[in-house]
C-alpha cells in the first residue's frame, strides 16, 4: 500500500513525495482512512512508528476548505511537552508547504504577546501544552468553540505528568460534536476509562502490542556495584567501549543528576549537553539544536527528553538510572532504533533496582540479558563484605537487628524500662529526688554543680534514638539531664472545692 491509496488530497502527497516516504507506516495505513472519515480514532502503537504524521497528513487533507477566525481554532492539538509539540509543528511545516494554513504553537517560556498575535491572526491549527492553553483561556484571549478536530497525543504521558484534570477541563470547552483522535503508547487502565470518556464509538488502531519495545533495539543491562562516582566511571567506560556510537541519550531521573552527570561528562573530555525540565526554553533548544545537527555528540536529559525527540539516526540510549516507572523504559529506548535502524540499549543497574527490573521485564514481556556479568559477578565492597544489603543508604541487616533488640552499631540495645522503675533502682545524683518521691521545698535542694557538656561529634548528632541510649548507658539521668529546675520542685497547690 503507498500514499496514493490513503485518499490524501494531491498537495499532500506531493509534500510526502518530496520528503522522501513512499510507503506509510503500519499506524498510518490503518489510522489515516479512518480520520478522513471523520470517525473518532484510538491508536496505540510504540513510539517511533510515525504516530504524529498518522494525524497531521488526513488534518493537511480536512483543512484544505474552510477558513480559520480570530481566536477562534479550527483544530486543536495537545502535547504534554514543549518539545513534542515543537516536533508536530515541524510536521505541519514539512508537510504543509503546498498549503497556506496558519499554524500557532502555544507552549510555556515563551512571550505570551507573540502567541496573542496569532491567535487573534486566526488559527488553522493550535498545537499547545495544557498550562499555556489555559491560560490564553482565561484571559479572554482563546475561544476553544469552532474546534472540529481534538487531538490527544501521548495520553500515558499526559497521566503521568499530572495534565489528566486540565485534559478534561479542556475537552468540555470543545463542541461535542467534535471528531477526536487519541493516541498513546501504552493503555493503562486510567487511559481506557478517559478514551471512553472523550470518544464517541471510535475506531481502535492497534499496530503493536502495548508498551513492547522494537525488535531493532538490543537491550543490555549493566551491573554497577556503587553509586556517585563508580557509577559514572562505569557510564564513561561504556561509552568510551562502543565504538559505532554516533550519538547517544543518556537518561536520569532526577534534574540535578542530569547537571551533575554532564558536567562530570565535561570534565572528562566528553561533548555533552544536558536537557530538562528547570531549563529555560531557549536553553532547551538550544541543546535539542547541538543535539540534531550533530555538533553535541551526548545529551543527557531527564524524561522529558524520552518523547518528542524524532532522530532517526540515535545509535545509543543509556539508561544511568533504572526508570521508576517501568512505561518510561519503553519510551527512553524507543529513542533508538527508529525508521529501521538498529539501535542499543545500556541500563545501569546496582543493588536496589530488582523491583524495578522486574516490573520492566514483565511489561515488555520478555527478560533483558547482562551485558557482562550481573550484580552476582561483581566483587563485594566494604560495606558489603559482611552479606548485607544496602537500601538507600541505610543496612537492611543492621535495621532488623535494631528491630529485634539490638542497636545499629550491634551492641545490644538499652533496656526499655518506664521512668518510674528507673527512678526507684538509680540512685540519686546530685541531690535530685526520685521522680516519684514527695515534693521538696527549694531551699532544701543544693544548687546542682555547673558543667560543660563535652561537643558532640558528627557521628553523635545522627539521631535522637542513638543519643538517647549513650546517655542511658553512661548513666544520665533522662529527661531534662542533671539539672532539674526548681520550679519543677515546688509542690502543687490544689484547691478545695466548696
Amino acid at each position: 500500500m503507498s500514499f496514493a491509496d490513503l485518499g490524501l488530497s494531491d498537495k499532500v502527497l506531493q509534500a510526502v513525495t518530496a520528503a522522501g516516504y513512499t510507503q506509510p507506516t503500519p499506524i498510518q495505513s490503518q489510522a489515516i482512512p479512518h480520520v478522513l472519515a471523520r470517525r473518532d480514532v484510538l491508536g496505540i502503537a510504540q513510539t517511533g512508528t510515525g504516530k504524529t504524521a498518522a494525524f497531521t497528513l488526513p488534518m493537511l487533507t480536512m483543512l484544505e476548505t474552510g477558513r480559520a477566525r480570530a481566536r477562534m481554532p479550527r483544530t486543536l492539538i495537545l502535547e504534554p511537552t514543549r518539545e513534542l509539540a515543537a516536533q508536530v509543528e515541524e510536521n505541519f511545516e514539512r508537510y504543509g508547504t503546498n498549503h497556506k494554513l496558519n499554524v500557532a504553537l502555544i507552549i510555556g517560556g515563551v512571550s505570551f504577546a507573540d502567541q496573542d498575535a496569532k491567535l487573534t491572526r486566526g488559527t488553522d491549527v493550535l498545537i499547545a501544552t495544557p498550562g499555556r492553553l489555559l491560560d490564553h483561556f482565561e484571559r479572554g484571549k482563546l475561544l476553544l468553540t469552532g474546534v472540529e478536530l481534538l487531538v490527544i497525543d501521548e495520553a500515558d504521558r499526559m497521566l503521568d505528568m499530572g495534565f489528566i484534570p486540565d485534559i478534561e477541563r479542556i475537552v468540555k470547552m470543545v463542541p461535542f460534536t467534535r471528531q477526536t483522535l487519541f493516541f498513546s503508547a501504552t493503555m493503562p487502565p486510567e487511559i481506557e476509562r478517559l478514551a471512553d470518556m472523550f470518544l464517541h464509538n471510535p475506531q481502535r488502531v492497534e499496530v503493536a502490542r502495548p508498551a513492547s519495545t522494537a525488535t531493532t533495539i538490543v537491550q543490555r543491562l549493566v551491573a554497577t556495584g556503587g553509586e556517585g562516582h563508580e557509577k559514572r566511571e562505569r557510564l564513561r567506560g561504556l561509552i568510551r567501549g562502543e565504538g559505532e556510537l554516533k550519538n547517544g541519550i543518556i537518561f536520569c531521573n532526577r534534574k540535578r543528576d542530569v547537571a551533575q552527570l554532564q558536567k562530570s561528562l565535561a570534565k572528562h573530555g566528553f561533548n555533552a549537553a544536558a536537557l530538562h525540565g528547570d531549563m529555560d526554553q531557549r536553553a532547551r533548544m538550544a541543546a535539542l539544536d547541538g543535539f540534531r545537527s550533530g555538533d553535541t555528540p551526548l545529551l543527557v536529559a531527564s524524561d522529558v527528553a524520552a518523547r518528542g525527540l524524532d532522530i532517526p539516526a540515535v545509535s545509543h540510549v543509556f539508561n544511568f538510572d533504572v526508570p521508576h516507572h517501568p512505561e518510561d523504559y519503553v519510551h527512553r529506548i524507543g529513542r533508538t532504533g527508529r525508521a529501521g535502524r538498529e539501535g542499543h540499549a545500556f541500563t545501569l543497574v546496582s543493588r536496589g533496582d530488582d523491583r524495578s527490573l522486574q516490573a520492566i521485564e514483565s511489561l515488555i514481556g520478555q527478560p533483558i540479558p547482562w551485558f557482562d556479568g550481573d550484580l552476582a559477578s561483581l566483587p563485594a565492597s566494604d560495606g558489603e563484605s559482611d552479606g548485607r544489603t544496602r537500601h538507600r543508604g541505610r543496612s537492611v541487616d543492621g535495621a532488623r537487628r535494631g528491630r529485634r533488640g539490638t542497636s545499629g552499631e550491634g551492641r545490644p540495645a538499652p533496656s526499655r524500662r518506664s521512668g518510674a522503675e528507673r527512678a526507684r533502682s538509680e540512685p540519686m545524683e546530685n541531690g535530685a529526688p526520685p521522680r516519684d518521691a514527695a515534693p521538696v521545698s527549694p531551699a532544701q535542694v543544693s544548687p546542682a554543680p555547673s558543667r560543660q557538656r563535652p561537643e558532640r561529634g558528627p557521628d553523635e548528632r545522627g539521631g535522637r534514638g542513638r543519643r538517647r541510649h549513650e546517655e542511658d548507658d553512661a548513666g544520665t539521668p533522662m529527661g531534662l539531664g542533671e539539672h532539674v529546675p526548681a520550679f519543677l520542685l515546688r509542690p502543687a497547690l490544689v484547691k478545695k472545692r466548696k
